[in-house]
């Protein structure tokens, strides 16, 4: 006689993932007529009504080429939509590349800012400078330079700590593609 098995659901913690389920998921086929891609892009069936259609991204990308978003909607209608839509996406130009706490256009990030006010820069300062003012900075406050100076040696961390921080940014940026903002 063979013993049933445990589930694994018992006690704590859980011993199997949260989204792991032993039944069959639910799949939402594209609305698209003979598509048997999974649906899981929401498009509205007609200007301000909740009902939806749901089509895979390949029909999402065609269906929402021809959408007028104002469609029906006069000139002072259409321009108050707008400000409301972009109140409310405000958040997302401010995180433009993780840059969360930058200097408000979302181009740099808190960190970035400190790095940039150790070496005496502007918020909008180009890498070029970045690289000017570390080189000098490390110039002036290098060990060899200044022995026996602990103030120095400090200033001299601080400096090459704020360089890293920023290459490694500028870095990030160039692999993601992204410019600084002119």
């Amino acid at each position: 006689m063979t013993r049933p098995t445990r589930s694994q659901d018992w006690g704590f913690p859980r011993w199997r993932g949260y989204g792991s389920a032993r039944e069959a998921k639910p799949v939402r086929l594209c609305d698209r007529n003979g598509c048997e891609q999974p649906g899981d892009c929401p498009a509205p069936k007609s200007p301000n009504s909740p009902d939806r259609w749901y089509f895979c991204q390949a029909h999402a990308a065609e269906y929402n080429k021809g959408w007028d978003y104002f469609a029906g909607l006069d000139a002072e209608e259409a321009a108050s939509r707008e400000r409301t839509e972009r109140r409310g996406a405000a958040g997302y130009a401010s995180a433009n590349h993780y840059a969360w706490g930058g200097p408000g256009d979302g181009s740099r990030s808190r960190d970035e800012m400190r790095a940039l006010d150790v070496l005496g820069l502007d918020s909008d300062a180009d890498h070029d400078a970045v690289k000017a003012a570390w080189r000098r900075l490390a110039k002036e406050n290098h060990p060899d330079v200044r022995p026996g100076d602990a103030d120095a040696a400090t200033r001299f961390q601080a400096v090459q700590t704020a360089y890293e921080v920023l290459r490694a940014n500028e870095d990030e940026r160039q692999r993601a593609g992204i410019g600084r903002p002119a």
